[in-house]
């Protein structure tokens, strides 16, 4: 039995309380370090009117608080976003809502889908404007930070155009459907009738000018520890942690992280964040399978069920980091669900080296109320593959389809084209190394989000 009045500390239970902290540490705050470094990327270098935020375009300052327009559907290569889509065109904004809450227009889209998501800066998907939430005519919604008490105009009093962010920094990515390349005009003029203004000046009737910020950090660096620290500590600084997650980041002190962190840290805290960050980058960039098992989907090859996602992470802060690094951005299930397949209906990983078929029965498509589509992506750095017909997703709009004789639909995807002119009609074109697939289901009906639908698994042909 030990003495416990022994006070001699133990180097190895220290530096196992260390590893523990520190890993605990990095899965927390890795979607903070995910939002610093896509805000660097993204937000606005120049802006209409105003020029460069900073005194060059190198410079680290960037604009806030105004819509930026991706005017052409991603093709490879175009896109700076893990596992974009090639069925919308974005509208982007970062928001500082410091300094008070700002108001957003959106015009009348008609039949049009689109939708607005917010993400608050732990990556929750706090709020959406859009057809599911606020229909498609023109309007708007007050957007404030924690905290706000203000007098709320009367146009915003209604459910669904008064949303309350929890933190003062917000990500909007809005997604409007196009219908093809020939479509992007129309889509075009609705991106410039998106609009934000300060709420004094919205009273006014006035603009407002945007506002800068300097990300300190370039987008494309190498990761470090003192890079991710330095990431981790200005996010805290400027968007603190919730109430009920204080007690848990003032233990992340001795880290280096957040409020009361000292500038040098102890030999062996930094050895405990050295290892537990190389550890959280290998644990967040697995597959879904591997870091969560069953509970991450089904165990059948084939198709996965999506996660279940709301407008709030919990506590489920392994799950929040692992949507941070892998698919930043994503809506809550309601809005869309993104089911994904890696594998055949064999179990056996998807490979350029073999052809395969998707068929869907009669009648037993996708259920969505707005649009769905298959899009694929490469493996090893899940982004859109260069091909010769530049097509990178399939689904209901892509033109061209032929169906099959009782009305069904087979799609064939592989590297090569193929020589039959129904499947070259139909075919989704992959790399010649390993890929995977991700189903965007836009306004998912009840039977997608239940289970009660099940999605055909790629069936492998003879090569």
């Amino acid at each position: 039995m030990s003495d416990s009045g022994n006070t001699t500390p133990n180097p190895g239970v220290r530096a196992d309380y260390l590893n523990s902290l520190a890993l605990q540490a990095c899965i927390y705050c890795w979607p903070l370090y995910e939002m610093q470094r896509m805000r660097a990327a993204t937000s606005a270098r120049k802006a209409p009117g105003q020029g460069f935020a900073g005194t060059s375009p190198e410079s680290t300052e960037r604009w806030c608080n105004l819509f930026t327009n991706e005017r052409a559907l991603l093709t490879a290569g175009k896109s700076r976003v893990v596992m974009p889509n090639n069925d919308t065109l974005y509208v982007n904004a970062w928001l500082d809502l410091s300094k008070g809450p700002l108001v957003i227009s959106v015009p009348d889209t008609g039949t049009r889908y689109y939708v607005l998501g917010m993400l608050d800066y732990y990556t929750n998907p706090f709020a959406s404007v859009g057809t599911r939430t606020t229909g498609n005519g023109a309007g708007s919604v007050l957007v404030s930070g924690p905290g706000w008490e203000g007098e709320i105009p009367a146009e915003h009093q209604a459910e669904g155009r008064h949303l309350c962010s929890p933190t003062n920094g917000v990500w909007i990515i809005g997604r409007i459907l196009v219908d093809g390349p020939d479509d992007v005009p129309a889509v075009n003029a609705l991106q410039d009738q998106f609009r934000m203004q300060a709420l004094a000046d919205w009273r006014a009737g006035r603009d407002s000018p945007p506002s800068r910020f300097d990300s300190q950090f370039a987008p494309r660096a190498p990761f470090t520890v003192d890079r991710f620290l330095a990431m981790v500590n200005g996010a805290l600084k400027d968007n603190p942690p919730p109430a009920r997650d204080a007690a848990l980041v003032a233990q992340f002190a001795q880290l280096g992280i957040g409020k009361g962190a000292k500038a040098a840290l102890q030999d062996d805290a930094r050895t405990a964040l050295v290892h537990a960050c190389a550890r959280a980058q290998r644990l967040l960039d697995s597959p879904e399978q591997e870091v969560f098992g069953a509970a991450g989907g089904s165990e059948l090859p084939g198709w996965r069920n999506p996660f279940r996602l709301g407008q709030n992470f919990g506590d489920d802060l392994l799950l929040r980091a692992f949507i941070a690094r892998q698919s930043i951005g994503a809506l809550e299930t309601r809005e869309a669900a993104y089911p994904r397949c890696e594998t055949d209906v064999a179990g056996q990983l998807l490979s350029g080296r073999h052809r395969y078929t998707i068929r869907f029965a009669p009648g037993q498509t996708p259920p969505v109320d707005a649009f769905w589509s298959i899009t694929l992506y490469r493996a090893s750095d899940c982004f859109l593959v260069p091909n010769p017909i530049e097509r990178y997703s399939i689904g209901d709009r892509t033109p061209g389809l032929v169906f099959d004789t009782d009305g069904g639909l087979t799609i064939t995807i592989a590297h090569a084209a193929p020589l039959d002119a129904t499947q070259r009609a139909n075919w989704l074109p992959a790399p010649e190394d390993r890929f995977f697939l991700c189903l965007r289901a836009y306004l998912p009906r009840p039977e997608m989000l239940d289970g009660h639908y099940r999605l055909p698994d790629p069936q492998r042909r003879p090569d």
